[in-house]
């Protein structure tokens, strides 16, 4: 057995890695969860311009959404543009059929933004990155 690590896995290596999780979890799961494909979505804040300013990126399977990243212009922290792009981005789970939306963030970042929309912390990772923690929340939608 040889074991390889790539940062450029050819689609088809990743397609057999799919598949094969897939076949398993048919023993656990029912098919239209297991072959249920993943949502991708983004949600922006634009000025006036066509700016990007602010955004989320996302993804979502099973019955959760997984918030990815979630970036503000500094001037455009503070404004209220973060929970409209949370609201917009739950909505649009909900819509989908999702229970569940979670995401991370930094001791440096959002804890505070995500607890006030709902979340809780469900996991901490100390120390990491070195010298700070990482939460884990999640909120029932």
């Amino acid at each position: 057995m040889i074991i390889e690590v790539t940062s450029s896995p050819s689609k088809e290596n990743l397609k057999t890695i799919s598949e094969g999780i897939q076949t398993y979890n048919q023993d656990y799961i029912p098919d239209e969860v297991v072959f249920e494909e993943d949502t991708k979505f983004a949600v922006f804040a634009k000025d006036d311009n066509g700016i990007v300013q602010g955004g989320i990126r996302a993804t979502a399977f099973w019955n959760y959404c997984i918030i990815e990243l979630l970036w503000l212009s500094p001037e455009s922290r503070g404004s209220g543009i973060g929970s409209k792009l949370m609201a917009a981005a739950e909505n649009y789970a909900c819509e989908k059929g999702f229970k569940y939306i979670r995401t991370e963030t930094l001791s440096f970042q959002a804890r505070p933004f995500y607890e006030k929309l709902g979340y809780k912390v469900y996991g901490e990772l100390p120390d990491c990155p070195k010298g700070h923690t990482t939460y884990c929340l999640v909120k029932e939608l």
